[in-house]
């Protein structure tokens, strides 16, 4: 399986985010509507069923492409060293 990008996976948060906000603060059909749609694409990024394990998948996984840049970012400085 291939990673979405860490720009991927924060935008999707971000959209997720000011979804819940906007529900939350004035709850519409047209917020319920993209609280929906971002919670779907949340999911489906992360193969999970609920928004929470969703959420933490996601925590779980900028964990991991911050890792994978970091151990590159290491690789280039020996590299050129």
């Amino acid at each position: 399986m291939s990673l979405p990008a860490e720009k991927e996976v924060r935008a999707l948060l971000a959209r997720f985010a000011e979804a819940r906000f906007r529900h939350d603060l004035q709850p519409t059909g047209r917020s319920s509507r993209e609280l929906e749609d971002t919670s779907a694409a949340l999911r489906a990024m992360t193969g999970t069923r609920t928004v929470d394990e969703a959420l933490a998948a996601a925590d779980t996984l900028l964990d991991r492409l911050r890792a994978n840049r970091r151990t590159a970012a290491k690789g280039t400085r020996a590299l050129a060293a």
